[in-house]
């Protein structure tokens, strides 16, 4: 069952998806191009990451840090590299693209999104060791992010 923080996490979470995609000028700083192109790199990664824990999850994704009903614990694949391929992903991503478009703004937001995934996780993992026995062998040989 899902609580008020569920849906403060996720609330939050919306809004700084929002707040990154809005077209916002004059943000821009000078970074030498080889950093620049580097950010795609980085981008590229964390969509490989975000790809392959999705594909893990399958059927048994929620926006919501609540384990869902009949899940299991998943610590393979992407998982085998972070706790939270997904939140991972997303700041990989952002950071990225950040990167690439030279933007303070969107590096902002990647710092922000950071910041409430760290978070989220903590309260995630809460409930995931509540549910899962092997949770705290799990947490002791992988790391939260990368």
């Amino acid at each position: 069952m899902k609580s008020k923080k569920d849906y403060i996490y996720v609330s939050i979470q919306l809004v700084l998806f929002i707040t990154y995609s809005l077209p916002v000028q004059n943000t821009n700083v000078y970074l030498p191009e080889w950093l620049r192109y580097s950010g795609l790199i980085i981008l590229a990664l964390g969509f490989i990451l975000g790809l392959v824990a999705l594909l893990q999850l399958n059927t048994k994704l929620s926006p919501y840090p609540t384990p869902v009903l009949n899940g299991k614990l998943i610590t393979t694949g992407a998982y085998k590299i972070t706790r939270h391929p997904i939140y991972t992903a997303i700041i990989l991503s952002g950071l990225g693209y950040a990167l690439y478009q030279a933007s303070w703004y969107k590096a902002l937001i990647a710092l922000l999104l950071l910041i409430l995934f760290f978070f989220k996780s903590q309260y995630e993992e809460k409930l995931l060791a509540e549910n899962y026995s092997e949770y705290a062998d799990y947490k002791q040989k992988t790391r939260r992010f990368i």
